[in-house]
């Protein structure tokens, strides 16, 4: 174990979990992370959600957004979607233990088309970082977490102008949209938003430097 965190390995790979939101949450090797900072996330959307809601987490990695809020609400309809094959396989033993269910593909095309315009909440903690900074992160994230999982194209917000333009469509009336992003892109994932016609504002927690932009449907 000491060589495997000397060489970087993150811990979270060498004993098979990570802690979030009080859970132990199983994470494979290949398979992102769960940050502590994304518990925020949790917290903006748990806020928001009511006993049996559809819920859909993109990008949903381990699964571990999806399976708080499954844990603090008690009983919502979640559905998680996942492109990379590994973090699905990893997120299946994850999600089904909550009553919910996985989908392998690319974003809202893996979703049962029934869901188009009854989701409650979407939360997708998506690629983010800028193609040419990746190289400056911590070891640990650098080489050997997914970059499919790190890489949000040349600005960071490639996945969340996809993610947002197709948002209305899915979303029930009065439903919310909540992606986490960086405190610097802040302000032009909120004219993402906007511009996809949500309601838009951005919420932060300082002492997790964490960033959440949440956007919502009209309910008439």
């Amino acid at each position: 174990m000491v060589e495997m965190r000397a060489n970087g390995l993150p811990l979270e790979y060498v004993v098979g979990y990570a802690e979030f939101c009080g859970l132990r949450i199983e994470v494979d090797r290949g398979v992102f992370v769960p940050r502590q900072r994304t518990e925020f996330l949790v917290r903006q959307a748990e806020a928001l959600l009511c006993f049996g809601d559809i819920v859909v987490d993109l990008c949903c990695g381990s699964g571990a957004v999806g399976v708080a809020l499954a844990a603090a609400l008690g009983r919502i309809e979640l559905y998680s979607v996942d492109i990379d094959p590994v973090a699905v396989r990893c997120a299946s033993r994850n999600v089904t233990n909550f009553g919910g269910h996985v989908f392998e593909g690319d974003l809202y095309k893996a979703l049962p088309h029934a869901l188009k315009g009854h989701v409650n909440t979407l939360v997708a903690n998506v690629p983010y970082v800028p193609t040419e900074t990746i190289k400056l992160l911590p070891q640990e994230a650098r080489l050997h977490e997914p970059k499919m999982a790190l890489d949000g194209g040349e600005d960071g917000l490639d996945i969340q102008r996809r993610v947002a333009k197709e948002a209305f469509l899915w979303l029930a009336s009065g439903g919310h949209l909540l992606i986490e992003t960086s405190e610097m892109q802040a302000t032009q994932t909120f004219e993402i938003f906007a511009g996809a016609g949500l309601t838009t504002k951005v919420t932060r927690d300082e002492e997790l430097d964490a960033t959440v932009v949440i956007g919502s449907k009209s309910s008439f």
